[in-house]
């Protein structure tokens, strides 16, 4: 699995449970709101610094956020099944 389309699965997850608009977390995030769409759908790659400005916006830290990526991955790998 493409660790790009899966960051952007774990981040559209943890926008909603948050109960966020793409707007409103760029808002927070102060980033621009096309760019989280295009974060969410794999399109582009979020740098260091957007990874930690999206997961202050989230209320969470970069390293859980990663954590939560390398799971799913683990959990899509034709290995894990």
């Amino acid at each position: 699995m493409d660790p790009a389309i899966t960051f952007g699965q774990v981040l559209r997850r943890l926008r909603k449970e948050a109960g966020l608009s793409q707007e409103q977390l760029s808002f927070e995030a102060e980033i621009e709101r096309n760019f989280v769409s295009l974060i969410e759908r794999g399109v582009n790659q979020p740098t260091i610094r957007v990874i930690f400005k999206l997961a202050a916006a989230l209320g969470t830290s970069p390293s859980q956020m990663l954590a939560l990526v390398e799971k799913e991955i683990k959990l899509q790998s034709p290995d894990a099944k």
